[in-house]
């Protein structure tokens, strides 16, 4: 069993934190929240005041931060993992952040001798909580081999993309492919219904057609067809409209630096900051029906 320093245990990291004290590991963790770091002790782990002394003694470290700016902080910071952790250790960072800035500080690492990945998840809280999600891996052949067996006690997908920030890349495209088609189907039910057409009836004929798609089968943002989506439960946020805002502005930040057109993903990424705009960031990403509907 390794030792594992985890820093950020928010609604992601704390179950992903407690799935690997479940396996054995000794997992020291540190967060800003008191309340998380007395979760992760009664589950079993371990407690920091500082993300230096979390990772004082890692053979791997595990990350699951905000944004861009925070990751390097923590890396790269007086107290941060880079001048902290023991020689040799692996670096996992599990943020979703921009591409950017996960290849500047994993080149960090490896200037200071460490073997980094950046390996953003798809799954949500569940998907933690459950040890599903799935991890797209950005990093060397290598890093990556030294990393699956971690990720593989929090997740059931893991992917290897390429170098390091390509895991970044993979979460953002598929994130922004996500968004777009969940207002497509959002339209698309909609306008079943003003037409005439029951949410169930279209849901059996598209399941089973061209139209199909992940944010209808799994998700489908009308009440009715999938039980356990979040519009069967007024849409409560299995992954919240906030989160996708946020992948959506890294996709569309990369498709600037890279010179490539994406109109589709910028206008979900308007759409998308109108709710926000309207004060309904927290609801689940497939409550964008009810703007569209003009429900607020």
């Amino acid at each position: 069993m390794s030792s594992i320093g985890f820093i950020g245990l928010g609604n992601m990291g704390l179950p992903m934190a407690k799935n690997l004290v479940a396996a054995g590991h000794h997992v020291t963790g540190f967060d800003l929240s008191q309340a998380a770091l007395t979760e992760l002790a009664e589950a079993g782990g371990h407690v920091a005041q500082t993300a230096g002394q979390a990772v004082a003694a890692a053979e791997v470290v595990v990350s699951m931060l905000p944004a861009g700016r925070h990751v390097e902080t923590v890396y790269s910071g007086d107290d941060g993992v880079l001048p902290t952790a023991p020689a040799g250790a692996l670096l996992i960072d599990s943020s979703t952040i921009d591409v950017d800035t996960a290849r500047r500080v994993a080149a960090a690492a490896q200037a200071a001798g460490f073997d980094m990945v950046d390996a953003p998840v798809s799954g949500g809280v569940g998907g933690a909580a459950a040890g599903s999600l799935t991890f797209m891996v950005g990093g060397s052949a290598e890093a990556f081999a030294k990393a699956k067996p971690i990720l593989e006690i929090m997740g059931k997908n893991i992917f290897h993309a390429g170098g390091n920030g390509n895991g970044q890349v993979a979460k953002i495209c598929n994130n922004m492919l996500l968004g777009i088609s969940m207002i497509g189907t959002c339209e698309a039910f909609m306008l079943g219904e003003k037409l005439g057409l029951d949410a169930q009836t279209l849901f059996d004929i598209s399941a089973t057609a061209s139209g199909q798609c992940w944010s209808m089968t799994s998700y489908c943002p009308a009440p009715g067809p999938v039980p356990t989506a979040p519009s069967n439960n007024e849409y409560k946020a299995g992954f919240a409209a906030a989160m996708m805002l946020k992948d959506l502005q890294l996709a569309q930040e990369a498709s600037g630096s890279a010179d490539c057109q994406t109109p589709m993903g910028l206008r979900a990424t308007e759409l998308y900051q109108q709710m926000a705009e309207k004060g309904q960031e927290e609801l689940d990403f497939s409550g964008i029906i009810q703007m569209l509907k003009g429900a607020f």
